[in-house]
């Protein structure tokens, strides 16, 4: 988690300084295009904030309220994230290109294109300093997936902030090269069309970004399963002791990156009493904690002792002790 902040940390400075310089550029050149890319790093830097105050408020401790605790908190506002780069980020820039382009069309209103060269400067450093950024965004990325596949992390990560920095970064990235396209050609064939359909393209990339950030907090926020892997190993770690003689199912639940829910329905060994099978849920439930520290929550099913306690009422009505969970 702390290498995921590092990158949000450095995305924040970055976006700021970029926001400040990008938007003194634009008021001095008249560019659309320029003026996009000042609120694609404006929203940047906010969003950036609101990662932080999401994991933040995903470490408090579980309460009356909330017994599972607060992760899903990261979830929420990383889905807030994806909302403002798609509404503020992806539709202004949009909005800002058309109004530009059909002004640029219109033959009786004339746009007065200024001096490129403060926006040529500003996206050349931005481009650098940019790059910088995304380097810092992607070194991360990839000491969390490991050897697994980019896109095949992204769908299987239960943490949203590791993928959603890299996506704002290389959407920042891409709308960078757009924009120094856009001014340039706009000047150079004389066409301020041109530089309204770059912030256009901004606009649309962002919104391409936004929608796949959208997808995956949308399944993170319904619920979803912790990785098959992970199942695996308990089942093999479960069916191992001596005290089972069957694992039916095991349904696990991520209530946020680094808290799971797991519910095991075992069969127990019939000739086991009571105490034995306590000791037996008491010992698998340590053996997974041990496997996986994320998994906080365990609730077992125990089939033979149910089954004890209706052969034992069917036979003499006597009492029999109750599942364990």
């Amino acid at each position: 988690m702390a290498s995921t902040k590092k990158a949000i940390y450095a995305a924040i400075i970055g976006n700021f300084a970029i926001a400040v310089t990008k938007f003194i550029a634009a008021g001095i050149s008249g560019s659309a295009a320029m003026l996009a890319e000042g609120i694609h790093s404006l929203v940047d830097t906010g969003n950036g904030g609101l990662l932080l105050v999401g994991l933040k408020k995903s470490k408090q401790p579980p309460d009356d309220r909330h017994p599972y605790g607060y992760g899903k908190e990261v979830y929420f506002y990383a889905l807030m994230v994806a909302v403002l780069i798609f509404g503020l980020g992806g539709g202004i820039s949009i909005y800002e290109g058309i109004t530009h382009m059909l002004e640029a069309l219109d033959p009786e209103h004339t746009i007065h294109m200024g001096d490129p060269t403060l926006s040529y400067i500003v996206l050349s450093l931005a481009i650098v300093f940019e790059s910088v950024v995304w380097y810092i965004a992607w070194k991360e990325f990839q000491k969390a997936k490991g050897d697994a596949s980019a896109w095949s992390f992204i769908r299987r990560t239960k943490d949203p902030t590791i993928f959603a920095v890299l996506f704002e970064d290389s959407a920042a990235l891409a709308g960078l090269v757009v924009a120094l396209l856009g001014v340039s050609l706009s000047q150079a064939l004389e066409m301020p069309v041109l530089d309204g359909a770059a912030s256009v393209l901004i606009g649309l990339i962002l919104c391409i970004v936004a929608t796949a950030l959208l997808y995956e907090c949308k399944g993170l926020l319904i619920g979803e399963s912790a990785d098959p892997d992970v199942m695996q190993t308990v089942r093999e770690l479960v069916q191992d002791d001596a005290a089972i003689r069957e694992v039916v199912r095991g349904l696990t639940l991520h209530m946020g990156p680094e808290r799971v829910v797991l519910n095991l329905d075992v069969k127990f060994d019939p000739a086991l009493e009571a105490e034995a099978i306590e000791a037996a849920v008491d010992r698998l439930e340590r053996g997974v904690r041990e496997e996986y520290d994320t998994v906080k929550y365990i609730f077992v099913e125990a089939k033979g002792l149910a089954e004890r306690q209706r052969d034992g009422q069917a036979g003499d009505g006597g009492a029999a002790p109750q599942p364990a969970h």
